[in-house]
């Protein structure tokens, strides 16, 4: 029993990382309907920002957190003026950025490989070796502040598109893009907005990340599967449906690792993105697809 409240415990606190990881993923979705393939590879720039900043001046990643958003939302504006907004008005747009996201997945990859190579690296702060250890239950620090950073940064996001006029208007969008624009909403500017806020997300998780898990370039090509998981799992472009998806499997992925060794908690995301599309492929939480 001890065991298993153990392994809830580590699950939970994953599950919060992983939903910020997702977030800004099935945001971009929801209101511009792009599958994007970059996102992970973002994630990994934002923990080398949070990387570099504490090993060159000593800073804190949770510190150096908000850096590594604001230097990923302005990526994010650049890209999407670079990349995407050509072609937003075409018919097969979602088809198309699956390709074209692909391929900025591809040339960030080969940019901060070429730079930093492909050596696994991870942030040590002081906390990342620490535990606070309640009788037989020891709670990772790095986990638990990089858990509760994620769910206040998730949670600030819900309130900010529930109760703010900018959060009605990407709401607005992501319901029906035409019937906002009638009602003057301006979806250009929300699209680029909405992308930008995405990959600030990405950057954030990314400073978390850097502490959490060892990574390099190429681990994004792992979490792709991994994210898509979540998101599937929830509905694509449904927040709420991206959050539980998020803890569920996160604590799957925990009790299988336990139990079943750990390469086969990373199966269990791949096991649910095939099931999830076999069985109820509009998610958890998304609406009825069309013909079904």
């Amino acid at each position: 029993m001890t065991n298993a409240i153990q392994v809830l415990i580590l699950g939970v606190m994953l599950g919060g990382v992983y939903a910020l990881m997702a977030s800004g993923l099935t945001l971009i979705f929801g209101v511009m309907r792009i599958v994007n393939l970059a996102h992970p590879i973002m994630i990994i720039w934002g923990a080398f920002v949070a990387y570099w900043l504490f090993k060159l001046y000593g800073i804190d990643p949770l510190v150096s957190m908000p850096i590594a958003a604001a230097f990923m939302f302005l990526v994010g504006i650049v890209l999407y003026k670079l990349v995407y907004a050509k072609e937003a008005a075409s018919a097969k747009y979602s088809e198309m950025t699956v390709l074209l996201t692909f391929a900025v997945a591809l040339v960030m990859d080969g940019a901060v490989s070429t730079a930093f190579s492909n050596t696994q690296r991870v942030t040590s702060p002081p906390y990342a070796t620490d535990a606070f250890i309640f009788g037989p239950i020891f709670i990772p620090t790095a986990q638990l502040y990089a858990g509760i950073v994620s769910i206040i940064l998730v949670g600030g996001l819900f309130a900010f598109l529930q109760f703010t006029r900018t959060g009605y208007a990407i709401r607005a969008t992501t319901q029906n893009r035409t019937a906002a624009q009638l009602l003057g909403v301006n979806v250009a500017f929300i699209s680029l907005l909405t992308f930008a806020i995405g990959s600030a997300l990405a950057g954030a998780s990314g400073a978390l990340v850097s502490f959490v898990f060892s990574f390099f370039p190429a681990k994004h090509w792992e979490w792709i599967a991994v994210l898509m998981s979540l998101v599937v799992l929830g509905g694509m472009g449904k927040l709420v449906g991206t959050i539980v998806g998020a803890f569920v499997l996160s604590i799957i992925a925990a009790f299988v690792g336990t139990y079943a060794g750990a390469t086969w908690s990373t199966i269990t995301f791949f096991l649910a993105l095939f099931l999830i599309l076999l069985i109820r492929p509009q998610g958890l939480f998304g609406d009825p697809i069309e013909g079904t």
